[in-house]
């Protein structure tokens, strides 16, 4: 058997990047593997500035999601005053930015999933930087604030993380038990899932989805590189509707 953490990510606002051409910003259907560094590195108290540390979460852990609900699209035409950017000069704070001279505005339009709810899981890798029962109760008490993507959209819900033990994802993630206050009319549907899940799965561990059920790949652009630079690489994506 093989352990893994298990936590559920609810809002009512939510938006997964995906990249993004002009003033366009699309959100996917769930999070993937950048946005969930993110909030791991957010739970543990790391910093956008400690480049070594995230790349030890975003290479040392496998990701699957269970999209209990996708939620409705919500599209926002976005105006925002920046200062121009000079070299040698950075804010630390939205006072600081709007401080400056010679402000400008950008437009753009930015997409929310609404009421949506996910179930997601973690695994260890060889060269993981903390134990999974340490992320577990980060998650629990995070040292900064935890977002579903973006500032503009906390977690409505704890995530509510629990170890499980299972020979197969899909057990795994049946297995979960969610937050009671996520009621079941939020997450009815045709009685089916989308599961995604990245490979190498763990030693030991299956996937628990037979040739029978709609298997697919699906290349995703999420791996983080460079987070100053704003870097990322294309991982494959497994998926399944069971």
């Amino acid at each position: 058997m093989t352990e893994l953490l298990l936590f559920q990510l609810y809002g009512v606002l939510a938006s997964w990047g995906e990249p993004a051409v002009g003033e366009y910003r699309p959100s996917a259907t769930h999070p993937g593997k950048s946005q969930i560094t993110g909030l791991l590195a957010a739970a543990l108290g790391i910093s956008r500035d400690e480049e070594a540390a995230l790349s030890a979460l975003a290479n040392n852990y496998g990701l699957a999601v269970r999209i209990d609900a996708e939620g409705e699209l919500l599209r926002d035409y976005h105006t925002t005053q920046v200062p121009p950017k000079r070299r040698g000069q950075r804010f630390y704070t939205r006072r600081d930015e709007m401080a400056t001279d010679h402000l400008y505005t950008i437009l753009s339009q930015r997409d929310y999933r609404v009421e949506a709810a996910w179930t997601c899981g973690l695994w260890s890798r060889d060269d993981a930087p903390h134990a999974l029962d340490d992320v577990r109760r980060a998650l629990q008490q995070p040292q900064f604030t935890l977002y579903l993507g973006r500032k503009s959209c906390p977690p409505s819900l704890p995530l509510n993380p629990q170890l499980i033990q299972a020979d197969t994802l899909k057990e795994a993630f049946a297995g979960y038990r969610g937050d009671e206050k996520l009621s079941d009319s939020l997450v009815a549907h045709s009685g089916k899932h989308r599961y995604c899940w990245e490979d190498p799965l763990p030693t030991g561990l299956a996937t628990g989805f037979d040739q029978t059920m709609r298997l697919w790949h699906v290349p995703r652009n999420d791996l983080p590189g460079s987070r100053i630079r704003w870097q990322f690489t294309t991982r494959d994506e497994r998926q399944a509707i069971a």
